[in-house]
C-alpha cells in the first residue's frame, strides 16, 4: 500500500465530510504524531479530530466521529468500509466508558419537583371505601376531600439517557373532609372516636401535613419529540402536623392540634404517567392511618389519593 497517496487521498475524502458539517468541533489543539516505521504509522491531531493509523493490513482514517477503512483484500486490492462513531457501543478504555456513562446519567433528569393537586380518601383493610356502620362517622365527602402536595426538592440518578432513579423531598397537605355532622376527638386511652358538636356543621374536616420522600423508577418514552414518562417505586413519609377543624353554620371556627393517635411514620407505594411536565399520580399508604388498635373502632384504615401534578424540570 503506497502510504502518501492514499493518505493524502483519505485526508481530502475526510475533511470534505467535515466541511460538509459531519465533523465534531473540538477545542482540543494538542497534536501526537508517532514515528514512521516499516510496519506503522499513526497520526493523532486533537481529541479524536483526526486521527490516521496505517499498517500493512489496513489503513484507518477518523475525523470526529467519521471515519473509513481500506483492508488489503487476499484476492488484491482493496475493501472500503465507512464508520459512524457515534452509533457505535463504547470503545476503548474502561475510563472512557466511565465518563460516558457519566454524561448519560448527567442528562437523565426525572419527574418529581413541582406541584400535585389532588383527592384523598381511606379504605378499610378490605380496600372498600364505605366504612363500617359502627364507625361511619369516618365516612367521607369524596368531592371535598382535596389533598396538595409541594415538591420541593429532586436528584436524578441516572443510568441510560431516558431512564434512572429520582428521588427528593415534599410536603403532603391531606384535608379528610367528613361526610356527616361528625368530628373526631382522641379520648384518655388513646383511642379515636366520633365528636358530635352541638350544632349545625357547615364544614368538618381532619387535616394533617408530612414531609415526603420517594425513591422512584423513571422511564421515558420517546413521543412527537417530547416523551411520555413512566415512573413507579415507595415513598416514606414522617409527620409535621394535624389538627380538626369544625365550622358551624352560625358559630365560631373551632380547631383543635392534636395528634389523633396518627402513625408518625408511613409508606407506601406511588406512581405516575405524563406526558412533557403535565402527570396523573396515584400514592396508597400501606401503613394505617392511625396507630395499631388505636384507630375507630379498633379498625386499620388506609389513606389514598390520586391527582394531577405539575412538574418542573431541573
Amino acid at each position: 500500500m503506497k502510504k502518501t497517496g492514499t493518505i493524502l487521498l483519505m485526508l481530502m475524502i475526510v475533511f470534505n465530510l467535515s466541511a460538509l458539517g459531519q465533523v465534531k468541533e473540538t477545542n482540543n489543539n494538542q497534536t501526537t504524531v508517532a514515528s514512521d516505521t516499516n510496519d506503522n504509522t499513526k497520526v493523532i491531531i486533537g481529541d479524536d479530530l483526526l486521527k490516521i493509523e496505517n499498517s500493512k493490513e489496513a489503513l484507518k482514517v477518523r475525523a470526529g466521529d467519521r471515519g473509513i477503512n481500506i483492508l488489503e483484500s487476499l484476492e488484491g486490492g482493496h475493501k472500503v468500509s465507512f464508520d459512524n462513531f457515534s452509533l457505535k457501543k463504547n470503545e476503548g478504555n474502561e475510563d472512557d466508558k466511565d465518563e460516558q456513562k457519566a454524561e448519560r446519567r448527567q442528562r437523565f433528569t426525572g419527574h418529581w419537583a413541582g406541584l400535585e393537586l389532588g383527592f384523598n380518601n381511606i379504605v378499610t383493610a378490605s380496600n372498600s371505601l364505605t366504612m363500617p356502620a359502627d364507625i361511619n362517622y369516618m365516612s367521607m365527602h369524596s368531592a371535598k376531600s382535596v389533598n396538595f402536595n409541594l415538591n420541593f426538592s429532586q436528584l436524578s440518578i441516572g443510568i441510560a439517557r431516558h431512564a434512572g432513579f429520582v428521588t427528593g423531598l415534599g410536603l403532603n397537605f391531606n384535608n379528610y373532609r367528613f361526610d356527616g355532622n361528625f368530628n373526631i376527638q382522641k379520648l384518655d386511652d388513646g383511642t379515636i372516636d366520633s365528636l358530635s358538636p352541638l350544632g349545625t356543621l357547615k364544614k368538618s374536616k381532619l387535616a394533617t401535613i408530612y414531609l415526603t420522600l420517594p425513591i422512584l423508577f423513571e422511564v421515558q418514552i420517546p413521543a412527537n419529540h417530547n416523551r411520555i414518562h413512566v415512573a413507579a417505586g415507595a415513598i416514606g413519609a414522617v409527620k409535621l402536623s394535624s389538627h380538626s377543624r369544625m365550622v358551624f353554620e352560625n358559630g365560631p371556627d373551632v380547631k383543635n392540634y392534636s395528634d389523633f393517635s396518627l402513625n408518625m411514620l408511613r409508606y407506601g407505594a406511588t406512581a405516575r404517567i405524563g406526558y412533557e411536565n403535565l402527570h396523573l399520580y396515584g400514592t396508597y399508604y400501606m401503613t394505617p392511618l392511625f396507630k395499631s388498635g388505636m384507630g375507630p373502632g379498633g379498625y386499620d384504615l388506609y389513606p389514598f389519593e390520586i391527582g394531577v401534578s405539575l412538574t418542573f424540570r431541573n
